[in-house]
């Protein structure tokens, strides 16, 4: 306990997202200390929230929904000072990150909103990019541990607003997959190939990193999960969540969501979120989800009061985001239903009453 903590950088939640990060920190001569709630043969692994705490003045927290990084944050507390920054990047609802700070400032310590884009590959190279949402003292002294996994910091605003953002900019990228996936179907349909799609959209002023990256996974088949449809789903709901209290309809986004929900009903929520494209054409060899370990604490019987956030069932990460059931990851009572067509609606019934 001797040693400076200045290189010592804490993680919590080894999921996809996680478990890379960390080992990114480690080739960057930080030692690293994590904890994920199932035990992991991981350099550095302790015993609790509370021993990373101990040992890092940083702590960063990798996790997929409002009620693990709630409980997360209600087990680190008890070590918290003021020498401490929590950095969440979990993308959540604008609630949870402010219960989560509160919890947080109320032992001293600082937070900071730090919700990230980029996928597991970004994760393993040091190029995430993340989001803040926070004071400028807090990511000053925070900054050397997210440089460490990052090729850009971009300052947002308060704590909140980052979440705000990174919402944004993920129904975006729902919307960008889905249509990506109706265009291949239409040039296949034509009899024209998917390589000459991409070669088109090279010289197209619509053409996105995403759809670089996404429409050759589609031709292959292959849907390993780089982000889940069930993260993906997770955070469209989050956006249908703030549409509803600022008075906004959201058609291109309600769609993606529906698209989103029909691949969780046939099976694929592990699969990564361009599975939408298995409408139009399926996988040539059936999905079998990598054994990544869920992260989210098992639940306590006290839990921190906090607003109801929108998505509380996923019990694991980025990710961003590890692997869960899928029906703990869709919640159908949740505040989706309040922009869900009637079709869906009724789609629902029938699959609640099947899962009995």
């Amino acid at each position: 306990m001797g040693r400076s903590k200045s290189k010592n950088a804490g993680l919590i939640g080894l999921g996809i997202i996680g478990t890379r990060v960390a080992a990114t920190l480690r080739k960057r001569g930080l030692r690293v200390y994590v904890w994920n709630r199932t035990p992991r043969p991981e350099q550095n692994f302790v015993g609790s929230p509370v021993e990373v705490a101990e040992l890092c003045d940083i702590v960063q927290i990798f996790v997929s929904d409002d009620a693990a990084l709630l409980e997360i944050v209600r087990q680190l507390v008890p070590g918290l000072g003021p020498q401490h920054v929590v950095t969440a990047h979990s993308t959540v609802s604008p609630e949870t990150v402010t219960a989560a700070a509160g919890m947080v400032q109320r032992r001293g310590a600082r937070f900071l909103d730090a919700p990230f884009t980029g996928s597991k590959v970004a994760a393993e190279n040091g190029q995430l990019v993340y989001y803040i949402g926070g004071d400028g003292a807090a990511l000053k002294q925070a900054r050397p541990i997210l440089e460490a996994s990052s090729k850009e910091i971009v300052m947002i605003g308060e704590i909140g607003d980052a979440t705000v953002m990174k919402v944004a900019t993920n129904i975006i990228t729902a919307a960008t997959a889905q249509v990506g996936a109706e265009a291949l179907a239409l040039v296949r349909k034509a009899g024209l190939s998917a390589e000459l799609f991409s070669h088109a959209m090279k010289h197209n002023a619509t053409n996105s990193v995403t759809l670089e990256m996404k429409v050759p996974m589609m031709e292959a088949g292959n849907f390993e999960p780089h982000f889940s449809v069930k993260h993906m789903l997770k955070d469209v709901r989050i956006a249908s969540k703030l549409a509803q209290k600022y008075s906004l309809t959201l058609p291109v986004t309600e769609a993606s969501g529906d698209m989103l929900l029909d691949e969780i009903a046939r099976g694929h929520g592990d699969a990564d979120y361009s599975s939408v494209a298995q409408k139009y054409f399926p996988a040539r060899e059936e999905f079998v989800p990598a054994p990544e370990k869920a992260e989210a604490p098992q639940p306590a019987e006290e839990k921190p009061v906090a607003p109801e956030p929108v998505v509380v069932a996923v019990a694991q990460e980025e990710a961003e985001p590890g692997v869960e059931e899928v029906p703990e990851g869709v919640n159908l009572s949740g505040g989706f239903r309040g922009w869900l067509s009637r079709r869906t609606l009724r789609r629902e019934a029938r699959e609640d009453a099947s899962a009995v």
